[in-house]
């Protein structure tokens, strides 16, 4: 316990050259619009704005939702050279894939090609990222698959499926412009990285297993998409396996990762793994065609209907029993979509040393959805494989998508008999090849040996897509990331702090075992701001800090506890239950006979302890700017001043 008889006199002989201001009261009005500036406008998107003339203005304005208006102008021929060869090579993966992830939801094949033309011209018109390519995605076609097959199965109820399919795009359109219209991407950021690995790793497992019904030639196979389940209805069919189909998937699988094999050796041969699909459905198909091998239990694509997009508009359904079904379809796949493609696009950006809007991009996610439902597409993203080749193959602007949505429209007016015979093994391989790149152990590894927790939430996304489904796996791993916040929140780190030796720097003794402690001081930093949720927490903690120094300071003989200095330098904001833990904590000391000191609170924590009148209760000359100044008062008070009780028996 500290020595009760203990005098403390004012600092005031102290030569102090500064002292911690309180800043000065601003209006209501003013802080709330300040606090909301900071929240939804931290990169101050109208300081363009300031001081221009109306028409100027105007221009700003069109420039911003139009991004394309701002480099249009500027655009070179050099420019359009670079962007004709990414855009043809994109289109060469485009189609392909298309048709195959469109199987993988469970809609026409045709609907992955109508996805890759429409939706890459609103993003080429409202994108902010030169590298992103845009089309179908794994993931979301999975998704749209699984949670719509809930509800109505698409063998039986083609029709309805499919308007269900445009109306789940829509509302995630709509969600995803809401977002980036009202500034609310920070609820994308609950997406943490590790949970982005383990769920688009699940996913990629889920959908590589959903494969072998086309690789191995079933008729019927499981909607359900856990392992368990897929396994089942797989080994218990072993009789209708079949060993042509299955042949044929090995072997352009094989020639796929073959293909993607030799362009991660040498970049400058990436054309050979963007072609490699193309090339796959195109001897596909010629084979199917000459072996006649749909007679042989190979099953091709069959017919597909020429023309562009058809009107869709009037397919939504907005009145009918599937709403709630749709509106959770929506969510669930507007927000994997705006993860994935803004991580992807920032991704790339990083590279190439420009930045992308974040709120700009879920605005043209938004909008080329809205229309792409309107216009027989469905969710459509910024798949990273996609991008990757559009990179690689020196893409300068946006304008690589238009090149690709005029390939697919060509495609979609004289080619698509062309892909009559091409087999459907083909496409189990397509997705194979691709999914196996989306299932990054290597970052899991990186997680394990950095942040434990983090390698926990990505676990626990991938175990809960692979053994439960989609939506348990998210939330699993949405779940753990809040928790993880609530906890940083709610239990924050108070650390002992000591001198450096031969300076006035007071740091972390763990970190610096060099460091050393203060006679008769004990210096705690706490290391988040003080809010409801962990006021009790750092009330009880400062409590076990003082007896666990007390009862060392006992154990070893050495000078009693006077003083408990808080380093408040981290202590961005306080709350009400803040300011009423400071209080408390300054009772305990005083009943122990200690005296709490405080040391660098910023102007927000200075504000309030003025107002609730607890700079009065704990006195303005015991708030110091350093940790240093604090330090230096402490031990002059205490080599000054002597106890009470040894001054009176001197004069006794």
């Amino acid at each position: 316990m500290g020595n009760p008889e203990y005098v403390y006199s004012s600092t005031n002989n102290v030569d102090s050259k500064h002292r911690v201001e309180i800043p000065p009261l601003q209006p209501f009005v003013k802080s709330l619009k300040n606090m909301l500036k900071e929240t939804f406008f931290p990169d101050d998107p109208l300081r363009q704005f300031k001081n221009q003339p109306p028409r100027r203005k105007f221009i700003l304005g069109l420039q911003y939702l139009f991004p394309i208006l701002e480099w249009g102008p500027r655009y070179s021929f050099k420019f359009f050279k670079s962007d004709l060869i990414a855009g043809i090579t994109i289109a060469s993966l485009a189609i392909p894939q298309g048709i195959s992830y469109a199987k993988l939801a469970n809609l026409p094949p045709i609907l992955g090609l109508y996805s890759s033309f429409v939706p890459p011209l609103i993003y080429a018109i409202m994108g902010s990222s030169r590298d992103l390519a845009v089309g179908t995605v794994a993931v979301g076609s999975l998704l749209i698959g699984s949670m719509l097959s809930n509800e109505v199965n698409a063998n039986e109820n083609p029709k309805l499926y499919l308007h269900l399919a445009f109306t789940a795009t829509f509302f995630a359109g709509l969600l995803q412009a809401a977002l980036g219209i009202f500034r609310l991407g920070l609820i994308v950021d609950f997406l943490s990285h590790a949970t982005i690995v383990g769920f688009m790793g699940g996913a990629a497992t889920v959908v590589c297993l959903q494969q072998l019904k086309g690789i191995l030639g079933l008729d019927h196979f499981t909607h359900a998409t856990d392992v368990v389940s897929v396994m089942r209805s797989v080994f218990t069919q072993t009789h209708q396996w079949r060993w042509e189909s299955a042949v044929l998937g090995c072997c352009f699988l094989f020639y796929l990762l073959l293909a993607r094999y030799f362009s991660k050796k040498k970049p400058k041969l990436f054309w050979i793994s963007a072609m490699a699909p193309l090339t796959s459905v195109v001897l596909g198909s010629l084979l199917v065609y000459l072996t006649h091998a749909e007679r042989h239990g190979v099953e091709a694509i069959g017919y597909l209907k020429k023309g562009i997009n058809p009107p869709s508009i009037m397919d939504l359904q907005f009145g009918s029993q599937y709403l709630t079904t749709t509106i959770k379809t929506g969510i669930v796949t507007g927000i994997i979509g705006l993860a994935e493609g803004i991580a992807v696009g920032r991704s790339f950006a990083m590279y190439k040393n420009y930045q992308i809007d974040g709120n700009k991009e879920m605005i043209a996610f938004g909008m080329m959805n809205i229309v792409g439902s309107c216009t027989s597409c469905y969710l459509t993203a910024g798949p990273f494989s996609r991008s990757a080749v559009n990179f690689n193959a020196g893409c300068k602007t946006a304008i690589s998508n238009i090149v690709m949505a005029f390939a697919v429209m060509i495609t979609l007016l004289f080619l698509t008999p062309l892909f009559h015979y091409t087999p459907l093994v083909v496409l189990s391989s397509i997705i194979i090849a691709a999914m196996l790149g989306l299932i990054d152990y290597e970052a899991a590894i990186h997680l394990w040996h950095i942040d434990k927790f983090d390698f926990v939430v990505c676990i626990s996304a991938y175990v809960g897509v692979v053994f439960g489904n989609i939506e348990i796996g998210l939330l699993m791993a949405v779940g753990l990331s809040v928790l993880r916040v609530l906890l940083f929140v709610a239990r924050p780190r108070t650390i002992v702090l000591g001198n450096i030796p031969n300076s006035k720097i007071y740091r972390n003794v763990d970190q610096y075992p060099n460091a050393n402690n203060v006679p008769g001081v004990l210096i705690l930093e706490i290391d988040a701001p003080i809010y409801f949720a962990n006021a009790s927490y750092l009330r009880e903690r400062i409590s076990r800090w003082i007896n666990d120094e007390e009862d060392k300071l006992k154990s070893s003989g050495e000078a009693s506890l006077q003083y408990v200095i808080l380093d408040m330098s981290a202590v961005g904001n306080i709350d009400t239950s803040g300011i009423s833990m400071l209080d408390e904590v300054e009772k305990i000391t005083e009943r122990r006979g200690l005296k709490l000191v405080l040391a660098n609170p910023g102007a927000e924590v200075m504000k309030k302890m003025n107002k609730s009148k607890f700079l009065e209760k704990i006195g303005q000359e015991w708030i110091f700017l350093t940790v240093g100044e604090a330090v230096g008062t402490c031990n002059y008070m205490l080599h000054t001043f002597k106890p009470k009780l040894a001054a009176d028996e001197s004069n006794v």
